[in-house]
C-alpha cells in the first residue's frame, strides 16, 4: 500500500489543530532552523509521515502556521464588529484586543520574533497576508474619518502608522517584560501591571487622537 493511500484525503479538524498548535510552540520557541519535525508529530500525538503528507517540507508547514496565526487574529479583530461603536469606543476596544491578544497567545511573540530576524523571508510568500491587513487598514481609516467628523479625532492620522503604534505598544512590553522587570527591579509579570499597562496603551492612543 502506498504512503498517500495509507492515509486519509482529508485531515480531519481536531488533527489539524494539533498540527498547528505543536507547531506554533515549536517554531515560536526555537525559530525554524531549530524546530524539528519529529518534536511537532510528537506534541500533536501525530507522526511525520501524516506531516510530510499535508506540507511538503518544514518550510511549507512554517509559513502555513503564520498564515493561520495572522488568520487567526484578523477574525478575532472582525468579530469585534469596531464600525457598530462610536470612533473613541472602537479604537479604546481595538488597543485593548491587541493587548489581550499578546497576553493570551505569548507563543505568537517568539513566532514574530523569529521571522522578523528571518527578514521576513517566508511571510513574503504569502499572498493572504496582504488581504488580510488591508481589510483591518481600512477599517481604520473609516474609523478615523468618522472620529474627525465627530470632532474627537485630529485629521492628519495615518491608519497604517496608527496600527503599527496600537500594535508596537502591546508587544514590545510583552517581547520585553522580563529584561524591562529585572532593569527597573519591578514587577511586570502580575495581573495588576498588565492591567495599569493595557490601560496606559488605551490612553496613550486615545490621547494621540485627540484634536
Amino acid at each position: 500500500m502506498s504512503t498517500a493511500a495509507a492515509l486519509p484525503d482529508v485531515v480531519t479538524e481536531d488533527a489539524r489543530q494539533r498540527i498547528f498548535a505543536a507547531a506554533s510552540s515549536e517554531f515560536a520557541n526555537k525559530g525554524l532552523a531549530g524546530a524539528r519535525i519529529d518534536e511537532i508529530a510528537e506534541l500533536a500525538n501525530s507522526n511525520k509521515r501524516m506531516i510530510y503528507y499535508y506540507f511538503k517540507s518544514k518550510e511549507e508547514l512554517y509559513v502555513a502556521v503564520l498564515e493561520e496565526a495572522y488568520i487567526n487574529m484578523r477574525r478575532s479583530e472582525a468579530q469585534l464588529n469596531l464600525e457598530a461603536l462610536s470612533p473613541e469606543d472602537a479604537i479604546a476596544k481595538l488597543v485593548g484586543f491587541k493587548f489581550d491578544y499578546c497576553q493570551k497567545n505569548p507563543w505568537l511573540i517568539g513566532l514574530l520574533a523569529g521571522e522578523n530576524m528571518l527578514g521576513a523571508k517566508y511571510l513574503q510568500q504569502s499572498s493572504r497576508l496582504r488581504e488580510l491587513h488591508a481589510s483591518l487598514v481600512g477599517t481604520l481609516g473609516k474609523l478615523l474619518k468618522a472620529g474627525h467628523k465627530a470632532g474627537v479625532f485630529r485629521k492628519d492620522v495615518e491608519p497604517l502608522e496608527l496600527y503599527i503604534s496600537i500594535a508596537g505598544l502591546s508587544n514590545f512590553f510583552f517581547s520585553n517584560r522580563a529584561t524591562l522587570a529585572t532593569a527597573f527591579q519591578t514587577r511586570l509579570d502580575t495581573p495588576a501591571a498588565a492591567r495599569r499597562r493595557r490601560q496606559h496603551a488605551i490612553d496613550v492612543i486615545l490621547g494621540y487622537l485627540r484634536p
